[in-house]
């Protein structure tokens, strides 16, 4: 299997590849979050191994960012030192198969990634559902936007910031998350060109209080998109 190994402890990584390629796998390392996503954007894997915490774009992120985003469900292990249930189902309900704790046990970690990979396959997983909400429709699998019904042209940026809005209305985005998802890159090295990005979405969307949605910049912090009251004669798009 091709195994995309999110992971930033170099003792950690030299083990875990060391018996990934003695069971005959190919193991990709990618030590920040925001590197793997690039790649889930340009090729895909069999798995992935995500640790919760490394730099930047973290796994628990990554992993949202998966489930949203990618038509097909790639089975993912969570591998952690966090031992708590809370964190246990934090992660499960975030959309992870299966957990394992650190440190690992050989034995232990291939007959999960076996067990895993035969649940796994073949099944296909069906494309995300659209988000409609207001005079919204955002379809995420046809890369579409709509608002009362009517087609809005988007690059494919900005479709991307658009949905990843409608994904957390109500909830500020740091500026750090979203350049990890959608640029791939840290926000110091596209902060500009993040604000130009977020002012043509608000613009092209018309995100104003007439259509029911509020964009607006949290300084210091980074964006969020809310819902206000709903207004008398507006429907939902069909």
């Amino acid at each position: 299997m091709k195994i995309a190994y999110l992971e930033d402890d170099e003792s950690q990584i030299e083990r875990v590849s060391e018996i990934l390629s003695d069971k005959g796998h190919e193991c990709r390392i990618l030590v920040d979050g925001s590197q793997l996503i690039r790649q889930l954007k340009r090729e895909t894997f069999d798995m992935l191994l995500l640790d919760w915490q490394v730099p930047g774009v973290t796994g628990h992120q990554v992993l949202q960012w998966a489930r949203s985003n990618l038509t097909e469900r790639v089975p993912v292990i969570f591998m952690t030192s966090r031992s708590e249930e809370r964190d246990i189902v934090s992660a499960l309900s975030a959309g992870a198969d299966d957990y394992i704790i650190k440190p690992i046990r050989a034995g232990e970690f291939i007959a999960r990634i076996d067990a895993l990979a035969r649940r796994a396959r073949p099944h296909t997983a069906s494309p995300p559902a659209p988000i409609e909400v207001g005079r919204y429709r955002i379809d995420a699998a046809t890369r579409t936007c709509f608002l009362a019904g009517a087609p809005i042209e988007l690059t494919s940026r900005e479709f991307d910031l658009a949905l990843l809005m409608f994904q957390h209305v109500g909830r500020i985005l740091s500026r750090e998350h979203i350049g990890g998802v959608v640029w791939g890159q840290p926000p110091d090295a596209i902060s500009r060109t993040l604000d130009t990005h977020m002012s043509r979405v608000r613009s092209k969307l018309q995100l104003r209080p007439e259509n029911g949605f509020r964009l607006t910049p949290v300084y210091g912090h980074g964006y969020r998109l809310d819902l206000l009251a709903p207004l008398t004669g507006h429907q939902p798009a069909e």
